[in-house]
Order: C-alpha cells, then sequence, then structure tokens
C-alpha cells in the first residue's frame, strides 16, 4: 500500500484540520498515512522558524489572510466542529511525549484522534495534567501509565530524536507530509499530496 508520512503537532490546527481530512484521501488514494510526532516548538528552534502570529505580528494583512485561508478550509471540508482553542497557544511538550508512548503501546490513533478533538473541538487546555489525564482516560486508554511514560528517557529521546530528524529531511513546520523522499508543507498542500500518490507505482 501507498504511504504518507504525516508529522504532527496537536499544536496546530492546521494538523487538526488535515488529520480531519485525511481518512477521504487515504479512501480515494488507496494509501495509508502514518503519523509521526513531532515537537513542533522543537523543529522552530532547530530551524529559525516562528509561528505564524510571531512571523507576521508586524503585518496584519498577512496574518489576517491566514485566518481567511483557514476559514475557507473550514467551509471548503465542512468542517463544523473546528473551533479555535482559547488557551492557543499550548505548550504541547506533554501531549507530544504522551504521543510517542502511545505509539510505542500500539494506541496512537485513540490517542491522536482524542489529543485533536480535545484541542480543536472542545478547546480544552491540554497542558493542564489533570485536564490531559481526564481526557484521555475518557477516550479509554491508561491514562495514568500514559502520563508516567511521558517522564521516561526513552520517550523523550524519540521525540528529541523525530524532531531532529524531520529537520534533517527538510521539515520547518507542522503540518508536514512525506511521499518518499519529497516534503510537502501545509494543509494546502494535500492535494499535491494526493496527486503525487496518484503516480506512486
Amino acid at each position: 500500500m501507498k504511504t504518507v508520512e504525516f508529522l504532527f503537532d496537536f499544536g496546530s490546527p492546521n494538523a487538526y484540520l488535515a488529520h480531519r481530512v485525511i481518512p477521504a484521501i487515504e479512501a480515494r488514494a488507496g494509501a495509508k498515512f502514518i503519523y509521526k510526532p513531532v515537537l513542533l516548538g522543537g523543529l522552530f528552534k532547530l530551524t529559525g522558524n516562528q509561528a505564524p502570529m510571531v512571523a507576521f505580528a508586524g503585518i496584519p494583512n498577512k496574518l489576517a489572510y491566514e485566518m481567511l485561508e483557514l476559514r475557507r478550509f473550514v467551509a471548503a471540508h465542512k468542517l463544523t466542529r473546528f473551533a479555535m482553542n482559547p488557551h492557543f497557544p499550548v505548550n504541547t511538550l506533554m501531549l507530544m511525549r504522551g504521543a510517542v508512548a502511545a505509539e510505542i503501546d500500539g494506541v496512537l490513533a485513540p490517542y491522536v484522534e482524542a489529543g485533536f478533538t480535545a484541542m480543536w473541538e472542545e478547546g480544552l487546555r491540554m497542558d493542564d495534567p489533570a485536564v490531559w489525564r481526564e481526557t484521555f482516560a475518557a477516550a479509554g486508554l491508561d491514562a495514568d501509565r500514559l502520563l508516567a511514560r511521558t517522564k521516561d528517557d526513552d520517550v523523550k529521546s524519540k521525540l528529541l530524536a523525530a524532531t531532529e530528524a524531520a529537520a534533517a529531511r527538510g521539515a520547518f513546520g507542522i503540518p508536514s507530509f512525506f511521499v518518499g523522499d519529497d516534503l510537502y508543507f501545509g494543509k494546502d498542500r494535500l492535494r499535491d499530496v494526493e496527486e503525487a500518490l496518484a503516480g506512486v507505482a
């Protein structure tokens, strides 16, 4: 089966939006998106990049356009459950270490679904350990185990290594996608990703 690597961090609303449209692309393209946890803050530091709200702070028209483009994407894909998180920006270190722990334990898919829903539909403060635990326990996951694992050296080192590897491959932000060695950045490149998949044997 054709595969796409999806580099994600729960702190990116655009990663959430991509997550919501990926199933339809998988069905059309006969492909599978492989979710790869990457720490966005770490990726920014490694590449000298900044969040749009920082990078374009002095360009109000640019920031306004970014939000317009987001609203257009939401409308085009009928993503009516999306809402900006009132606590944005949220420190996602615990969330992303939890994702690595969930990946190791074979429960990344339900963890991702619960995390994105909490962040970008329910507007929860997911850097609060109590909220974090309640969210993943409600999703049927072993929240206590996962929370404890976020402090383990193997989990920390795996997230760091994945983030460094992403930067080394050319990634600079989230969401990023790799079809083979070809990088595509941003939810708006998903059409290009799908076209690339059509050419993959």
